[in-house]
């Protein structure tokens, strides 16, 4: 059984008893989160998506990590002009452990 969420504007697939990295959501670790913004579920086979969310589905799960991904460089250089920029960026995270995915029944 797995789910395809949204989170950050992004789309993600989670699976229960999985770790999931995703951009970064308010609380500390060991905090407990719920996801509601489910677009797909897949069950036995069976996928159901929403319209645009599946209603009355809902993603459990516990903060494991709050952190910063690993610098990424950015350097603008234009030849002859004696333009150089560089600079850097490090891309806030939360880790997730997925607990429960909450499917309503038919």
């Amino acid at each position: 059984m797995y789910a395809i969420i949204k989170v950050g504007g992004k789309q993600q697939k989670v699976e229960e008893g999985k770790y999931v990295k995703m951009e970064k959501l308010e609380g500390e670790k060991g905090d407990a989160v719920e996801l509601t913004e489910v677009l797909a579920i897949s069950r036995d086979g069976e996928l159901t998506v929403g319209q645009p969310y599946v209603e009355g589905a809902r993603i459990i799960g516990k903060i494991l990590e709050q952190g910063r991904e690993n610098k990424v460089t950015v350097f603008k250089y234009k030849p002859k002009l004696d333009y150089r920029r560089k600079t850097g960026h490090r891309q806030p995270f939360t880790k997730v452990l997925i607990e429960e995915i909450q499917v309503p029944e038919k």
